[in-house]
């Protein structure tokens, strides 16, 4: 079994990490972009099929092309953070099962000729992996800021013009700064939450 991390580590992915509003102007280095891919990566997914994209928008053209996708309320967000990710899903991911499968390379045909499947399965499992996103990127001393107010048809529309990635949600990631960090809001309770049967 696993050991229990420590508390501090805990803290950092959980207890204390916040999704911010604006940022501080600290680049984040192509190098980090790279770490946080390697340690998202191994988060588990249906049949390892791994249908997330990430678009990692840096340059200045880039985010103002995102800038016309947002709305007003996440505009300075955006502007102001280093790095935006667009969390996408691939329509074909099942293509590269047979990469990412070895040993049960047939399991591309559980999607490939069931196009409800394919969808819902692309869609949760890329869900999960923009969540891996985030707990990577705190462990590497990066912030957060998801963010799911833009107009989807119009970002695919001008990132994905061949229409084989979906865009889901984005993410701004960097070193956040106090500024507009409201007192974090309440959480559910257990028994509001769960149930153990």
């Amino acid at each position: 079994m696993s050991a229990t991390l420590s508390d501090a580590a805990l803290d950092t992915l959980f207890r204390t990490a916040r999704s911010y509003n604006r940022w501080q102007a600290k680049s984040v280095s192509d190098e980090t972009v790279g770490a946080l891919y390697d340690l998202l990566k191994y988060g588990p997914t249906s049949a390892n099929c791994s249908p997330a994209r990430f678009v990692f928008v840096k340059s200045q053209e880039a985010k103002a092309r995102l800038m016309e996708h947002v709305i007003v309320g996440n505009r300075v967000k955006v502007e102001q953070a280093p790095l935006i990710v667009i969390i996408a899903w691939d329509r074909q991911f099942y293509d590269k099962i047979p990469q990412l499968f070895p040993h049960n390379p047939d399991a591309r045909n559980w999607f490939a000729h069931d196009a409800e499947v394919a969808q819902s399965t692309a869609f949760r499992n890329a869900t999960l992996q923009g969540a891996y996103l985030m707990l990577a990127a705190r462990a590497l001393g990066l912030d957060c800021g998801p963010m799911s107010g833009f107009d989807q048809a119009g970002l695919d529309a001008d990132f994905f013009p061949d229409g084989q990635w979906v865009s889901n949600f984005i993410c701004a990631l960097g070193h956040g700064s106090e500024e507009e960090l409201y007192p974090r809001s309440p959480r559910l309770a257990f028994d509001e939450a769960c149930r153990i049967l």
